[in-house]
């Protein structure tokens, strides 16, 4: 397996609002709004409630998080990416019980993978997975 690292660019963040994208990097004018997005106050993403398909997704996507076997395999993501075999060492338990969690996190758009021969490594999907935990982490910590 190669270590590829998880070295991977900033990008400017994107956020789901309603049915649109809106692109939230900051401006010259941006107020800090009281929700953390630093978008102007009149333009928050938490001023009108998302639609409710939106909203039984966005709940969905942390009943994934509420599975410490799946966060342990995410945090191994974390440092590099990493074949069945390595996550299963790393978290302590079968590869038969990793390949049934990353199945899931692969269906919650969490984590995607590549072939390399018959090997299948597997890595964070984006550098939001990063940020969903790492803001967790300081918000338990807090």
């Amino acid at each position: 397996m190669t270590d590829t690292g998880y070295n991977r660019a900033p990008q400017p963040q994107i956020v789901y609002e309603a049915t649109k994208i809106v692109d939230e990097t900051p401006t010259a004018h941006a107020i800090d709004c009281p929700c953390g997005c630093n978008r102007e106050e009149s333009a928050c993403l938490f001023d009108t409630m998302p639609n409710e398909e939106l909203l039984y997704d966005l709940a969905d996507l942390f009943k994934v998080f509420a599975d410490t076997t799946r966060i342990k395999i995410l945090y191994a993501l974390m440092e590099c990416d990493r074949c069945v075999a390595d996550i299963a060492e790393i978290v302590g338990t079968t590869q038969s019980a990793v390949s049934h969690q990353l199945r899931t996190l692969k269906q919650a758009r969490l984590v995607k993978f590549q072939r390399d021969g018959k090997n299948v490594i597997y890595s964070l999907a984006d550098n939001h997975v990063y940020t969903m935990l790492a803001q967790g982490m300081t918000h338990i910590c807090e």
